[in-house]
């Protein structure tokens, strides 16, 4: 039986992660942090601008979404949840 979209999201947010073998020290893990922020505030202007042109092809096209956008989405929030659990250290794996 085939996964569904949800368990295929599922298995790339918690799918094995290799954990490094010794994490970074402070200082570079502050860089990381201050790098994923940065990348994060752009994640969320593409989301924003992702969210409202998924709206307007919705519009236009009888309520039918635009497939690949939705993909997109869908990979743009599992890297979102991979940078926060990194950014609050509740993994090592840098997104």
């Amino acid at each position: 039986m085939p996964l569904s979209d949800d368990e295929k999201a599922m298995g790339r947010i918690t799918g094995e992660q290799i954990e490094p073998e010794k994490p970074d020290g402070m200082l570079l893990r502050l860089l990381h942090v201050v790098i994923i922020w940065f990348m994060l505030s752009l994640a969320s202007g593409a989301l924003t601008l992702v969210t409202v042109v998924q709206f307007v092809i919705q519009l236009v096209d009888q309520g039918k979404p635009n497939a690949r956008l939705a993909e997109f989405g869908t990979s743009l929030g599992i890297w979102i949840a991979k940078a926060a659990r990194y950014q609050t250290a509740a993994s090592e794996v840098k997104p």
